[in-house]
């Protein structure tokens, strides 16, 4: 594509006084004007003409790989060689990206060294999916500066965001590592429980139920004996990704903080001997995974989460949950993440999950809505803004009597802001095992 720059329609409009001079001057002069036109369409035609000799540049494309959704972005690279016999000076590029992904900047400049053009843009993730870096515009003037040659490049760089793998590393980095300086770890199965671990010497302050008299008078010294949570339960992360959980709070989708929080806890499971399997819904089932153990079966129920898409449908839970049940051969931990918003659906939630926990522990995980929480607390100064702390009141004591409910039908609830999310659910997952409710 060419098409003329700024400076050809400054010099045609610089010429347009010189034509109107001539013109009053004499009759026969008004040409001038013409004249000058065609002299600068000319000179637009020879600059793209000499600029257009450069569109055989050869472009070199790197992407950011995958980005964790709410994680730190990526930098793309752009390597851009013209082996015309006329190089631009200057070449200006601009990426095209799916929407799944922000751009910054949007059009950058950048000069030419030796027929060599090198630019980076900053790739940030914007919701998670399988999203890309889709076409590079690039364009470039021609040596007289008159006329911009455009030129448009297939990338199809695949920059797929993921759940944010990075931030659960680090918080299981935190959660396993008492020390980190010094390496010495710390086990979060050991000293509870009913399971029998080991021997040894006992320290005062330790429970005196826990001396094992017969291995004491053979060792002819006071032993005691250590216990741990039991292991090989099976765990289930139950996502939502309906309508409710799709929108967001503090900047990020409800689904996706669930989805961080739910692989911090099968990593910690998986770590600590459970089984986990994952299973996703919305107005039907989506994904239901087998259980997997051992810490390598924690790759595969990552990529089978970077697979939950987000839905614009009215979750249905008395599909999903169903079918879970049909699903459990034993009894096992089903860490449902979810959200409702009216009393109907949570009517229909509290029922389906009454079901469950006649044979199964249910875990109900929710984001505490710190929006709705700051509209209560707000100093009002408007009309409008006494509607709208009274409406947020009344959808918070929906939504507490709801988890009233749950709690006096003996659902173990977490909730937590999102930031604090997956630090709220393995500890509560770490209690139910030191109760021994499975």
């Amino acid at each position: 594509m060419i098409y003329p720059a700024r400076r050809a329609i400054l010099v045609t409009a610089a010429g347009a006084p010189v034509a109107v001079a001539a013109g009053l001057a004499g009759g026969g002069l008004w040409m001038t004007g013409l004249a000058w036109i065609g002299v600068v369409g000319l000179l637009i035609l020879i600059d793209a003409a000499l600029g257009a000799a450069s569109r055989g540049f050869e472009l070199a494309a790197s992407g950011p790989g995958p980005l964790g959704a709410g994680g730190a972005g990526g930098v793309a690279r752009f390597q851009l060689d013209f082996g015309g016999p006329v190089k631009p000076r200057r070449v200006e590029v601009s990426a095209q990206a799916d929407p799944r992904l922000a751009v910054s900047p949007r059009r950058l400049a950048t000069r030419v060294a030796g027929g060599r053009a090198e630019a980076e843009v900053a790739v940030s993730p914007v919701r998670r999916g399988a999203a890309a870096l889709e076409q590079l515009w690039v364009r470039w003037r021609g040596p007289l500066g008159l006329a911009w040659n455009q030129d448009v490049r297939r990338l199809d760089i695949a920059t797929p965001v993921t759940p944010d793998i990075q931030g659960v590393k680090a918080e299981a980095l935190r959660l396993f590592a008492r020390d980190a300086l010094h390496g010495m770890k710390v086990q979060l199965d050991a000293g509870d429980g009913s399971e029998f671990h080991a021997l040894r010497d006992f320290m005062p302050g330790m429970d005196h139920r826990a001396i094992d008299w017969k291995q004491s008078a053979r060792h002819g010294r006071l032993v005691a004996k250590e216990r741990r949570t039991e292991r090989n339960h099976t765990i289930v992360l139950a996502i939502d990704s309906g309508r409710a959980m799709c929108e967001p709070v503090a900047g990020v989708p409800r689904v996706d903080a669930a989805i961080n929080a739910a692989l911090l806890l099968a990593y910690v499971g998986l770590k600590t001997g459970d089984r986990l399997s994952l299973f996703a819904f919305d107005a039907r089932p989506r994904i239901s995974t087998g259980a997997v153990s051992g810490v390598g079966g924690f790759g595969q129920l990552q990529r089978q989460a970077a697979r939950i898409d987000y839905a614009a449908e009215e979750t249905n839970y008395t599909l999903a949950l169903s079918a879970l049940a049909v699903d459990l051969d034993r009894r096992s931990l089903v860490v449902v993440f979810t959200e409702f918003t009216d009393p109907t659906g949570a009517a229909l939630m509290v029922e389906s999950v009454g079901r469950l926990l006649k044979r199964h522990v249910v875990l109900f995980v929710v984001l505490r809505d710190e929006e709705l929480e700051s509209l209560t607390r707000a100093e009002p100064k408007a009309p409008a803004d006494v509607s709208r702390a009274v409406a947020a009141a009344a959808l918070l004591r929906e939504r507490e009597l709801v988890l009233t409910r749950l709690r006096r039908m003996g659902v173990q609830i977490a909730e937590a802001p999102s930031g604090g999310l997956a630090s709220a659910v393995v500890a509560a997952y770490l209690d139910i095992k030191r109760k021994e409710l499975l």
